[in-house]
């Protein structure tokens, strides 16, 4: 039999996983729009700098009327750390399925999720069990949403290089975005993960998508000029500004391998993290 406790944590998940992706879905983190901003403050191409202005109009509009800021609603990618005495179990993968379903009729979010080889849609975003669920112990109780878009998630690449290429990194990171083209909607955000394994390097590109933008080291900023140098620019169509911001994520990987991922997204950052509070 279910405790009352058990209820608390199970409600308290949905409430936030529901309560969250609503908040996500409408507005944008401060650093993502502030990057828009000045975008379009210091571009030099006239169109280029009509089309960060329609996304700042964009994005104003979703927020005044809490709509989605872009009809691609995505995958819900849930990131959770969980403190000491409260274990992930299969009942926590139950509350974040229930806060999808209730977000996706609330928001309400496009029914994205797919069976892939039938493409049988499951309605509520849930898939064929349950949501993409990152969990980890912490401090603290929180749940991260992150509604990863199809159209730059398809962009994303994945290589497994020699050692000895660590030089090739920033030339595979730059010739993915130019792959790319217009197609993630640019101006983009470029998440790199370096090392790991080969499951590993594409979870460090997307969880790096995670920090603020605002913060470059010199590494990254080498990057991101180098890919702002292909002038792509805002929605593939020319102009000064097609990354808005690299960030890399590392861990070490085998002596013997060089594991590199790039997981691209595009402006529409949309995430936001709850801390549920529980019985």
């Amino acid at each position: 039999m279910t405790s009352i406790a058990t209820k608390s944590i199970f409600q308290a998940i949905a409430d936030a996983v529901e309560g969250a992706l609503a908040a996500a879905e409408t507005t944008l983190p401060d650093d993502v729009r502030d990057a828009i901003g000045s975008a379009a403050d210091s571009e030099t191409n006239p169109v280029a700098r009509n089309e960060l202005q329609n996304i700042l109009r964009n994005i104003e509009t979703a927020a005044d009327g809490r709509v989605p800021v872009c009809q691609d609603t995505g995958v819900p990618v849930i990131y959770m750390t969980l403190p000491p005495g409260i274990p992930y179990t299969r009942e926590i993968e139950e509350a974040v399925a229930e806060g999808v379903r209730k977000a996706t009729a609330s928001v309400p979010l496009r029914p994205n999720v797919v069976q892939p080889i039938t493409r049988e849609n499951s309605g509520d975003n849930t898939g064929l069990s349950w949501p993409v669920i990152h969990a980890r112990p912490g401090e603290r109780f929180s749940v991260t949403v992150f509604p990863k878009g199809a159209g730059s998630e398809n962009m994303s690449r994945m290589a497994m290089l020699l050692p000895s290429q660590t030089g090739l990194i920033k030339k595979y990171v730059v010739e993915t975005v130019l792959l790319a083209g217009g197609r993630p909607c640019p101006p983009v955000i470029v998440g790199v993960g370096i090392g790991g394994t080969f499951d590993g390097a594409p979870a460090l590109a997307k969880e790096a998508l995670l920090e603020r933008i605002d913060i470059m080291d010199e590494y990254e900023q080498e990057i991101c000029d180098a890919i702002n140098a292909l002038g792509i620019g805002p929605m593939g169509l020319g102009g000064d500004t097609t990354a808005l911001s690299v960030k890399l994520k590392r861990a070490g990987c085998h002596t013997a391998s060089l594991p590199v991922a790039v997981n691209i997204q595009c402006w529409a950052s949309r995430h936001v993290t709850v801390y549920p509070e529980v019985d």
